[in-house]
């Protein structure tokens, strides 16, 4: 686990950082482009965490990786990093936020139905909700959660529009439903039955190949569902690093990590070189 941000006088936001299937932390913070150590400058505690071999046992019945095969409770790992983060670094156990990209999306979807009591928000990249028949978790604790999603049209891996997951067509891994869908259920886990409001947030100008829109889920009093539509996007992360083309295109124009910290509250600075 690499964790950044100096102790704080006062306790400290705590952002959980959960890679995708063959990462680590380390390796996403570099795909990443360090980017998120801007929450860290920011003034939260941003911990990298490490799966079992480049993954996590997450909420997919499908899922035949090591870290679910071998028993691994990332569960249980997600609560003592917590304690952890809380105990010597000085971190809000009440301001506890998970981002996951890809695998480690699917992560963050299994802590929000096991221990929401846990988070005080979560944002969920290039993954969308397990169908019912491919959800692994057996308990399912409904304390409605702050849930942001980010996803492309045009990703390679985790379809846009719901169905297989998969390795570029091979190796299956489960299916899932749509963007949308999986933005409706949380809003609806969350009590909110209302159609979404659209916002443009960046249009596409002359010779760009992706756009984004927003798509928020409000009702007073509940906690808000956004999910931001990369058209044209891949398997990647906004605003960060340009991934490796087999990924998909990346768009640079939506900064995904001050979207994460407007969504929750948080701030951004300019981090330090490593």
């Amino acid at each position: 686990m690499t964790v950044l941000g100096a102790p704080a006088e006062q306790p400290a936001p705590v952002v959980l950082l959960f890679h995708g299937s063959n990462q680590t932390g380390a390796k996403l913070r570099a795909f990443t482009g360090h980017a998120f150590d801007r929450l860290a400058a920011g003034g939260a505690v941003v911990a990298y965490l490490d799966g079992h071999r480049g993954h996590w046992n997450d909420a997919r019945v499908s899922n035949t990786f090591a870290a679910r095969t071998e028993g691994y409770d990332d569960v249980a790992f997600t609560r003592s990093a917590v304690e952890r983060l809380v105990g010597e670094h000085h971190g809000d156990p009440d301001r506890v936020y998970a981002v996951g990209f890809s695998n480690g999306g699917q992560m963050v979807i299994r802590l929000v139905h096991e221990i929401p009591d846990l988070l005080g928000g979560a944002a969920i990249i290039s993954a969308t909700q397990p169908a019912p028949e491919n959800f692994a978790p057996t308990e399912s604790l409904s304390r409605p959660l702050p849930v942001m999603l980010v996803h492309g049209t045009k990703d390679p891996l985790v379809p846009y529009h719901g169905g297989m997951a998969s390795m570029w067509g091979l190796r299956p891994r489960g299916l899932g439903l749509s963007a949308p869908e999986t933005a409706r259920y949380y809003a609806e886990r969350n009590g909110i039955t209302a159609e979404p409001v659209t916002e443009h947030v960046h249009s596409a100008v002359r010779g760009a190949r992706t756009s984004v829109t927003a798509s928020h889920h409000r009702r007073p009093g509940r906690p808000p569902v956004s999910l931001y539509t990369v058209t044209g996007g891949g398997h990647t992360i906004p605003g960060t690093r340009k991934a490796p083309f087999v990924m998909g295109r990346t768009d640079m124009t939506f900064d995904t990590v001050e979207a994460v910290a407007r969504f929750f509250q948080l701030h951004t600075g300019h981090p330090t070189p490593a």
